[in-house]
């Protein structure tokens, strides 16, 4: 009993108030969830930690951070994207008939697991290492509203450098549109 009120304290106390309030010196590693956080106050508590800016940014809001969980129980990722008809892509791929670029969707899982890393408090620059397999169900158009990227970790490598390794699926309004296993991300 007693852990799981330090488990709902931390929670809290990150998705209430926001993980910039963290106390000088306290340990990010500490915290085993983040819920419910915009993207760029998960980056402020991580001290140093980045993703791509400017049109590449794809994370918005991320609604769970977690050690623990997904498919294999070794931890997940859901992040979030708004789509609305202006974004820039939309505009060039295709005229007239404009839909998302698929690698776009993997560059999200890829944004996902470089955060993930930073989470558990990894250092160094991130770099997307491949993909083993990979599924196109669908597509995300202008009228859509959310895209949803969800990553559940199989395997954490430490040493010279921290390499992730994810099976993640994105979602289009709820529903399912890629799938890939085997995705890799290095912190070097």
């Amino acid at each position: 009993m007693q852990s799981n009120r330090r488990r709902i304290t931390l929670i809290h106390r990150i998705d209430g108030i926001g993980l910039g309030s963290m106390k000088e010196g306290e340990d990010m590693n500490a915290v085993k969830d983040v819920i419910n956080q915009d993207v760029e106050s998960i980056l402020d508590a991580m001290h140093g930690a980045q993703l791509p800016q400017g049109e590449l940014k794809l994370l918005n809001h991320v609604p769970l951070i977690s050690e623990q969980g997904g498919r294999y129980g070794k931890g997940q990722v859901i992040a979030q994207m708004k789509i609305h008809p202006d974004l820039w892509f939309f505009k060039c791929h295709f005229p007239g008939d404009p839909i998302m670029p698929g690698c776009l969707g993997i560059e999200g899982l890829w944004q996902s697991l470089g955060l993930f890393l930073a989470f558990k408090g990894a250092k160094g620059k991130g770099r997307a290492l491949g993909v083993g397999e990979l599924k196109f169900l669908g597509e995300v158009l202008p009228s859509n509203q959310l895209l949803q990227f969800q990553v559940h970790i199989k395997k954490i490598k430490s040493a010279a450098c921290t390499l992730v390794v994810a099976d993640g699926d994105v979602l289009v309004d709820g529903k399912l549109i890629y799938q890939a296993k085997d995705i890799k991300v290095g912190m070097f």
